[in-house]
This record gives C-alpha cells, sequence and structure tokens, in this order.
C-alpha cells in the first residue's frame, strides 16, 4: 500500500481482505481521500486476516468472499464471533443473487459487486459505518419479495445448496479432487463425497462428470 499522510484523530479504521493486491491498492488509494477514514490493515488471506486481527481491531472490514481458494463466507462468521465490534462489507465478484443474504446471514451488514464503480464501496463503507445494511437497490427489493412471498428465490438456481456446499461446490469447478477438498475444509473425503451426492440431487444433476461441468461453468461465469 502506497504511503498516506497521517491520518486524521478519529478517523474510522478500515481493513482491507482481498487476495489481489493491486484490488487492495487501489482501493485504499481511494479511502485515502475520505478524511474520516483510514485503512490500517490489509491481507490477502484467511489467516493473514485473523493473525493481523489481533494487532488492530477496525471499525469495518472490507471482505471479499473468495480469498486464494479460501470461504470468505466461513472468514465473516469467525470475525463476526471474535470481534463483534468489526463490521464487514463484502465486496465481490459473486453473484449478489447468490451471496448476498448468505453474507448477511454469516455476519456481513453490507453486500456490493466488484463490478460496481469503486465509489460506491466508499458510500457503502460510510453507510455500514452509520449502521445500515446496504445491499443494491435491485437486491433490496428482491430480499423484500423473497421475504413477501415466504422464501422466493428469485432465480437463483444455487438457493438450495448450504453455505457448505456452495463452498465444496465452488472448489469442484475450480479443479479441485475430493481429497484436496477434504484436506483445506478438514473434513474426510466420505463427507465430502456426502456433500456431492446431495449437490447432485438437488441440483438435478445425473452424474459426477454433469456436476464437474455445472461448477466450472458457473466458477467461470462470476469471474
Amino acid at each position: 500500500m502506497t504511503a498516506a499522510a497521517e491520518p486524521i484523530t478519529g478517523a474510522r479504521k478500515v481493513m482491507l481482505v482481498d487476495d489481489h493486491p493491486i484490488v487492495r491498492h487501489g482501493l485504499a488509494q481511494l479511502i485515502a481521500l475520505e478524511p474520516d477514514l483510514d485503512v490500517c490493515l490489509e491481507a490477502g488471506t484467511v489467516a493473514e486476516t485473523l493473525e493481523k486481527l489481533k494487532t488492530v481491531t477496525p471499525d469495518v472490514a472490507v471482505v471479499d468472499l473468495s480469498l486464494e481458494g479460501e470461504s470468505g463466507l466461513a472468514l465473516i462468521k469467525d470475525i463476526r464471533e471474535r470481534y463483534p465490534d468489526v463490521r464487514v462489507l463484502v465486496s465481490s465478484i459473486h453473484d449478489e443473487r447468490t451471496f448476498a443474504a448468505r453474507s448477511l446471514r454469516a455476519g456481513a451488514m453490507g453486500y456490493i459487486q466488484k463490478r460496481e464503480s469503486i465509489t460506491k464501496i466508499v458510500d457503502a463503507i460510510h453507510a455500514i459505518l452509520a449502521g445500515e445494511v446496504y445491499l443494491s437497490p435491485e437486491m433490496s427489493r428482491q430480499l423484500l419479495r423473497r421475504a413477501a412471498s415466504g422464501g422466493s428465490t428469485d432465480g437463483d438456481p444455487l438457493s438450495v445448496l448450504s453455505d457448505r456446499e456452495i463452498e465444496v461446490f465452488e472448489m469442484i469447478g475450480r479443479g479441485r479432487t475430493t481429497k484436496q477438498i477434504a484436506r483445506h475444509l478438514t473434513i474426510s473425503p466420505k463427507t465430502v463425497e456426502t456433500h456431492r451426492k446431495k449437490i447432485k440431487e438437488k441440483l438435478g444433476l445425473k452424474s459426477g462428470a454433469q456436476l464437474n461441468r455445472r461448477a466450472y461453468d458457473w466458477v467461470r461465469d462470476q469471474e
């Protein structure tokens, strides 16, 4: 991160969590223009995030959901449990129809897609620091419609999957083997196979090859 001027006394502390240094750098430069905000920490992995949070407690953490193949949802839950005063804003390439509600359930206070103007991220930071929940207008309408209709999914084909199944599904799409997924999630290969079976059933897929292709296509669509 480029060295910035000394933060103004009373500025709110911001942590940036993204596995792309260029993304962090660009956002840090933009935040440096805000007199009431100061980037105090940056991290690119889940482990680095949790380690750095031991040194400084930010007011808000801007978190990507994909961190070198690790789960941003699990990280949000960890932050919420260990540092309840840290407000989390998710900034992600992932479709908000699939991940916005999941992120809020995990403990985030806002969700913004990276394709939005970068200046909107600053608006979102200010909003959640003011105690508001930040979502795009369309996502807010979808959640209201979903609540009014008793849980309609508004066309999200993956809404039937649990958070853990989403994690497994994404790793399958990134070409991870059953053993690699098991090692990464600290579960048994048998449990991974159980997740694979349930995902196939929920998505109406008949074979492992169909599951692999569906997951691969989904991951590519998100990028």
